[in-house]
Protein backbone atom coordinates (compact mmCIF):
# COMPACT_ATOMS: atom_id res chain seq x y z
CA UNK A 1 0.00 0.00 0.00
CA UNK A 2 1.14 3.46 -1.02
CA UNK A 3 1.68 6.58 1.69
CA UNK A 4 1.46 9.98 1.16
CA UNK A 5 3.79 12.34 1.72
CA UNK A 6 3.70 14.98 4.74
CA UNK A 7 3.56 17.93 1.66
CA UNK A 8 0.23 16.17 0.04
CA UNK A 9 -1.26 15.54 2.95
CA UNK A 10 -1.46 18.95 4.17
CA UNK A 11 -2.59 19.73 0.58
CA UNK A 12 -5.36 17.65 0.41
CA UNK A 13 -6.08 18.89 4.57
CA UNK A 14 -5.93 22.74 3.13
CA UNK A 15 -7.95 21.48 0.78
CA UNK A 16 -10.71 20.15 2.89
CA UNK A 17 -10.62 23.20 5.31
CA UNK A 18 -11.01 25.61 2.68
CA UNK A 19 -14.52 23.69 1.29
CA UNK A 20 -15.51 23.82 5.19
CA UNK A 21 -14.86 27.76 5.80
CA UNK A 22 -16.84 28.25 2.54
CA UNK A 23 -19.55 25.86 3.32
CA UNK A 24 -19.84 27.62 6.98
CA UNK A 25 -20.40 31.07 4.92
CA UNK A 26 -16.62 32.28 6.34
CA UNK A 27 -14.94 32.89 3.20
CA UNK A 28 -16.21 33.94 -0.29
CA UNK A 29 -14.70 32.79 -3.42
CA UNK A 30 -15.44 34.37 -6.30
CA UNK A 31 -13.77 36.56 -9.87
CA UNK A 32 -12.08 39.77 -8.65
CA UNK A 33 -13.56 42.42 -10.15
CA UNK A 34 -12.11 43.17 -13.79
CA UNK A 35 -9.08 45.02 -14.14
CA UNK A 36 -9.76 48.59 -15.60
CA UNK A 37 -8.08 50.13 -19.02
CA UNK A 38 -8.39 47.19 -21.32
CA UNK A 39 -10.60 45.00 -18.96
CA UNK A 40 -10.40 41.36 -18.46
CA UNK A 41 -10.89 38.68 -21.41
CA UNK A 42 -14.51 36.22 -21.03
CA UNK A 43 -16.73 34.14 -22.50
CA UNK A 44 -20.13 34.84 -22.42
CA UNK A 45 -22.27 32.09 -21.28
CA UNK A 46 -25.50 33.00 -21.25
CA UNK A 47 -27.28 36.14 -22.01
CA UNK A 48 -30.24 36.60 -19.72
CA UNK A 49 -31.57 39.68 -21.35
CA UNK A 50 -30.75 42.78 -23.38
CA UNK A 51 -28.56 44.71 -20.03
CA UNK A 52 -27.63 41.40 -18.36
CA UNK A 53 -25.17 38.51 -19.06
CA UNK A 54 -22.97 35.50 -17.88
CA UNK A 55 -19.28 35.18 -18.22
CA UNK A 56 -16.68 32.70 -17.26
CA UNK A 57 -13.62 34.74 -17.03
CA UNK A 58 -10.06 32.19 -18.01
CA UNK A 59 -9.08 31.23 -14.32
CA UNK A 60 -12.41 29.68 -14.28
CA UNK A 61 -14.82 31.73 -12.10
CA UNK A 62 -18.08 33.31 -13.32
CA UNK A 63 -19.71 36.32 -12.91
CA UNK A 64 -22.72 37.53 -13.74
CA UNK A 65 -22.50 41.53 -15.49
CA UNK A 66 -25.25 44.08 -15.70
CA UNK A 67 -24.15 46.02 -18.39
CA UNK A 68 -23.55 49.85 -16.90
CA UNK A 69 -24.99 53.02 -17.18
CA UNK A 70 -27.85 51.20 -19.60
CA UNK A 71 -31.44 49.94 -18.61
CA UNK A 72 -33.25 47.87 -21.43
CA UNK A 73 -36.87 46.86 -21.40
CA UNK A 74 -37.43 43.93 -19.28
CA UNK A 75 -37.99 40.66 -21.02
CA UNK A 76 -39.05 38.07 -17.64
CA UNK A 77 -40.60 40.71 -15.59
CA UNK A 78 -42.88 43.98 -15.85
CA UNK A 79 -42.04 47.24 -17.38
CA UNK A 80 -42.63 50.64 -15.90
CA UNK A 81 -42.95 52.90 -18.38
CA UNK A 82 -42.88 56.03 -16.29
CA UNK A 83 -38.93 54.87 -16.62
CA UNK A 84 -38.56 55.97 -19.76
CA UNK A 85 -39.03 58.98 -21.33
CA UNK A 86 -42.22 59.90 -22.96
CA UNK A 87 -43.48 56.22 -23.08
CA UNK A 88 -47.36 56.40 -21.72
CA UNK A 89 -48.25 54.64 -18.62
CA UNK A 90 -50.82 52.27 -20.53
CA UNK A 91 -51.23 48.44 -21.69
CA UNK A 92 -50.02 49.27 -24.94
CA UNK A 93 -47.37 51.40 -23.41
CA UNK A 94 -46.34 48.50 -21.64
CA UNK A 95 -46.71 45.64 -24.42
CA UNK A 96 -44.80 48.00 -26.45
CA UNK A 97 -41.24 48.01 -24.24
CA UNK A 98 -42.04 44.51 -23.58
CA UNK A 99 -41.69 43.78 -27.13
CA UNK A 100 -38.92 46.18 -27.28
CA UNK A 101 -37.86 43.90 -24.45
CA UNK A 102 -37.02 40.93 -26.41
CA UNK A 103 -35.76 42.88 -29.02
CA UNK A 104 -33.18 44.42 -26.81
CA UNK A 105 -32.28 40.84 -25.83
CA UNK A 106 -32.05 39.37 -29.45
CA UNK A 107 -29.46 42.69 -30.00
CA UNK A 108 -27.45 41.37 -27.58
CA UNK A 109 -27.27 37.97 -28.20
CA UNK A 110 -26.23 39.06 -31.98
CA UNK A 111 -23.78 41.20 -30.63
CA UNK A 112 -21.94 38.86 -28.63
CA UNK A 113 -22.85 35.85 -30.93
CA UNK A 114 -19.03 35.59 -31.45
CA UNK A 115 -19.16 33.90 -27.80
CA UNK A 116 -15.89 36.54 -26.14
CA UNK A 117 -15.77 40.38 -24.80
CA UNK A 118 -13.62 42.21 -22.52
CA UNK A 119 -15.02 43.28 -19.09
CA UNK A 120 -13.96 46.53 -18.52
CA UNK A 121 -15.53 48.58 -15.19
CA UNK A 122 -15.01 52.19 -14.81
CA UNK A 123 -13.59 53.67 -11.55
CA UNK A 124 -15.73 56.93 -10.89
CA UNK A 125 -19.23 54.21 -10.52
CA UNK A 126 -19.85 51.54 -8.45
CA UNK A 127 -18.39 48.17 -8.76
CA UNK A 128 -21.27 46.28 -8.26
CA UNK A 129 -25.07 46.87 -7.65
CA UNK A 130 -27.98 45.53 -5.23
CA UNK A 131 -27.93 42.29 -6.34
CA UNK A 132 -24.13 41.58 -6.33
CA UNK A 133 -23.72 41.73 -10.23
CA UNK A 134 -20.71 43.58 -11.85
CA UNK A 135 -21.46 46.75 -13.35
CA UNK A 136 -19.27 47.73 -16.44
CA UNK A 137 -18.96 47.84 -20.05
CA UNK A 138 -19.15 44.96 -22.42
CA UNK A 139 -16.86 45.23 -25.45
CA UNK A 140 -16.87 42.45 -28.22
CA UNK A 141 -14.25 41.70 -30.62
CA UNK A 142 -14.31 44.18 -32.86
CA UNK A 143 -14.10 47.43 -30.03
CA UNK A 144 -17.51 48.28 -30.02
CA UNK A 145 -18.61 49.23 -26.56
CA UNK A 146 -22.13 47.28 -26.30
CA UNK A 147 -23.42 49.32 -23.46
CA UNK A 148 -22.90 52.19 -25.49
CA UNK A 149 -24.27 50.98 -28.92
CA UNK A 150 -27.70 49.43 -26.94
CA UNK A 151 -27.93 53.42 -26.06
CA UNK A 152 -27.54 54.69 -29.54
CA UNK A 153 -29.78 52.12 -31.32
CA UNK A 154 -32.62 52.65 -28.65
CA UNK A 155 -32.30 49.33 -27.45
CA UNK A 156 -31.89 50.72 -24.09
CA UNK A 157 -32.32 53.78 -22.16
CA UNK A 158 -29.42 55.91 -20.11
CA UNK A 159 -29.82 54.37 -16.60
CA UNK A 160 -29.46 57.57 -14.33
CA UNK A 161 -26.30 56.88 -12.25
CA UNK A 162 -22.48 58.21 -12.42
CA UNK A 163 -20.29 56.94 -14.93
CA UNK A 164 -17.35 58.23 -17.07
CA UNK A 165 -18.98 57.94 -19.99
CA UNK A 166 -22.19 59.60 -18.92
CA UNK A 167 -22.62 62.91 -21.05
CA UNK A 168 -21.70 60.45 -24.37
CA UNK A 169 -24.31 58.02 -23.75
CA UNK A 170 -26.84 60.87 -23.19
CA UNK A 171 -25.89 62.33 -26.10
CA UNK A 172 -26.86 59.21 -28.21
CA UNK A 173 -29.93 58.47 -26.46
CA UNK A 174 -31.21 61.91 -27.48
CA UNK A 175 -30.15 61.06 -31.25
CA UNK A 176 -32.12 57.84 -30.54
CA UNK A 177 -35.14 59.67 -29.11
CA UNK A 178 -35.17 61.96 -32.20
CA UNK A 179 -35.49 59.60 -34.68
CA UNK A 180 -37.70 57.22 -32.56
CA UNK A 181 -35.42 54.16 -32.71
CA UNK A 182 -35.98 51.04 -30.55
CA UNK A 183 -38.03 51.12 -27.59
CA UNK A 184 -38.64 55.31 -28.22
CA UNK A 185 -41.01 54.28 -31.15
CA UNK A 186 -43.24 53.76 -27.96
CA UNK A 187 -43.27 57.39 -27.20
CA UNK A 188 -46.22 58.93 -26.94
CA UNK A 189 -46.99 61.94 -29.62
CA UNK A 190 -45.08 65.06 -28.69
CA UNK A 191 -43.17 63.49 -26.17
CA UNK A 192 -39.40 65.71 -26.75
CA UNK A 193 -36.21 64.71 -25.55
CA UNK A 194 -34.87 64.65 -21.81
CA UNK A 195 -31.20 65.60 -22.54
CA UNK A 196 -32.74 68.61 -24.44
CA UNK A 197 -35.75 70.09 -22.51
CA UNK A 198 -39.04 68.82 -21.08
CA UNK A 199 -42.98 68.76 -21.86
CA UNK A 200 -44.40 72.35 -21.18
CA UNK A 201 -45.51 72.74 -17.55
CA UNK A 202 -46.20 75.32 -14.87
CA UNK A 203 -45.17 73.03 -12.30
CA UNK A 204 -41.97 73.75 -10.93
CA UNK A 205 -39.74 72.02 -7.55
CA UNK A 206 -39.73 74.76 -4.89
CA UNK A 207 -37.69 72.80 -2.32
CA UNK A 208 -36.27 69.40 -1.58
CA UNK A 209 -35.62 67.76 1.80
CA UNK A 210 -34.07 64.32 1.40
CA UNK A 211 -32.26 64.13 5.11
CA UNK A 212 -35.28 63.68 7.51
CA UNK A 213 -33.91 64.54 11.41
CA UNK A 214 -32.33 61.42 12.84
CA UNK A 215 -32.63 58.04 11.21
CA UNK A 216 -34.46 58.30 7.54
CA UNK A 217 -36.13 55.51 7.52
CA UNK A 218 -37.90 55.99 10.93
CA UNK A 219 -39.08 59.69 10.25
CA UNK A 220 -40.23 59.82 6.76
CA UNK A 221 -42.56 62.70 7.45
CA UNK A 222 -39.71 65.23 7.63
CA UNK A 223 -38.59 64.05 3.95
CA UNK A 224 -40.31 65.41 1.07
CA UNK A 225 -40.64 67.87 -1.64
CA UNK A 226 -42.28 71.00 -2.50
CA UNK A 227 -44.11 71.70 -5.56
CA UNK A 228 -45.05 74.95 -6.66
CA UNK A 229 -47.24 75.94 -9.72
CA UNK A 230 -45.78 78.87 -11.08
CA UNK A 231 -48.64 79.30 -14.06
CA UNK A 232 -51.26 81.61 -13.99
CA UNK A 233 -54.08 78.55 -14.08
CA UNK A 234 -54.76 76.10 -12.10
CA UNK A 235 -53.19 72.52 -12.99
CA UNK A 236 -54.90 69.24 -12.83
CA UNK A 237 -52.62 67.01 -11.88
CA UNK A 238 -55.07 63.57 -12.31
CA UNK A 239 -53.00 60.98 -13.84
CA UNK A 240 -49.74 62.83 -13.02
CA UNK A 241 -46.50 60.97 -11.27
CA UNK A 242 -43.51 61.65 -9.35
CA UNK A 243 -40.70 59.26 -9.49
CA UNK A 244 -36.81 59.47 -8.32
CA UNK A 245 -33.84 57.79 -9.40
CA UNK A 246 -34.66 54.34 -8.12
CA UNK A 247 -37.92 53.74 -9.71
CA UNK A 248 -40.16 54.79 -6.74
CA UNK A 249 -43.33 56.46 -8.27
CA UNK A 250 -46.18 58.36 -6.25
CA UNK A 251 -49.46 59.11 -8.22
CA UNK A 252 -50.76 62.11 -7.48
CA UNK A 253 -54.65 61.68 -6.27
CA UNK A 254 -57.39 61.68 -8.78
CA UNK A 255 -59.08 65.37 -8.71
CA UNK A 256 -55.95 67.03 -7.02
CA UNK A 257 -55.67 70.17 -8.59
CA UNK A 258 -52.61 73.13 -7.56
CA UNK A 259 -54.10 76.17 -7.67
CA UNK A 260 -52.23 79.09 -9.54
CA UNK A 261 -48.97 80.13 -6.93
CA UNK A 262 -50.12 77.35 -4.90
CA UNK A 263 -47.57 74.85 -3.25
CA UNK A 264 -48.13 71.12 -2.13
CA UNK A 265 -45.26 69.42 -0.11
CA UNK A 266 -45.53 65.63 -0.79
CA UNK A 267 -44.49 63.54 2.12
CA UNK A 268 -42.69 60.64 1.92
CA UNK A 269 -44.25 58.84 5.12
CA UNK A 270 -47.83 58.49 5.91
CA UNK A 271 -50.40 61.21 6.82
CA UNK A 272 -54.17 62.53 6.02
CA UNK A 273 -54.09 64.37 2.19
CA UNK A 274 -55.01 68.20 1.99
CA UNK A 275 -54.96 70.82 -0.32
CA UNK A 276 -51.22 71.55 0.43
CA UNK A 277 -49.74 68.44 1.98
CA UNK A 278 -49.77 64.84 0.51
CA UNK A 279 -48.57 61.79 1.32
CA UNK A 280 -45.97 58.99 -0.16
CA UNK A 281 -47.56 56.46 2.35
CA UNK A 282 -44.18 54.99 1.20
CA UNK A 283 -42.61 51.92 3.72
CA UNK A 284 -39.24 53.61 3.20
CA UNK A 285 -36.86 56.73 2.27
CA UNK A 286 -37.38 57.63 -1.10
CA UNK A 287 -34.99 60.38 -2.13
CA UNK A 288 -31.51 59.64 -1.65
CA UNK A 289 -29.68 62.30 0.66
CA UNK A 290 -26.28 62.35 -1.50
CA UNK A 291 -28.25 63.37 -4.61
CA UNK A 292 -31.38 62.48 -6.93
CA UNK A 293 -33.66 63.38 -9.59
CA UNK A 294 -37.20 64.54 -9.40
CA UNK A 295 -39.49 63.54 -12.22
CA UNK A 296 -42.64 63.87 -12.98
CA UNK A 297 -44.92 62.81 -15.69
CA UNK A 298 -48.07 64.10 -16.69
CA UNK A 299 -51.19 62.32 -17.34
CA UNK A 300 -50.36 61.51 -21.30
CA UNK A 301 -46.65 59.86 -20.09
CA UNK A 302 -44.83 62.88 -20.88
CA UNK A 303 -42.40 64.23 -18.79
CA UNK A 304 -42.89 67.52 -17.53
CA UNK A 305 -40.55 68.43 -14.93
CA UNK A 306 -36.71 67.24 -14.10
CA UNK A 307 -34.99 68.70 -11.28
CA UNK A 308 -31.56 67.41 -10.05
CA UNK A 309 -30.47 68.19 -6.64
Amino acid sequence: MSRRSPVLRRSVLLAVLALLLVSAGCVTIGPQPAATGDGRAATVTHVVDGDTVDVRFADGSTDTVRLLGVDSPETHGQNHPAEFEGVPDTDAGRRCLADAGTDATAFTARALSGGTARIVVDETADRRDEYGRLLAYVVVANGTNLNYRLVATGNARVYDSTFAQSDRFYAAEARAQARRLGLWECRAPGAVNATSGVGSSSLVVASVHPDAAGNDVQNLGDEYVTFRNAGNDSLDLSGWTVRDEGGHVYPFPDGFELASGASVRVYTGAGTDSADALYWNADGAVWNNDGDAVVVTNATGVVVLRHRY
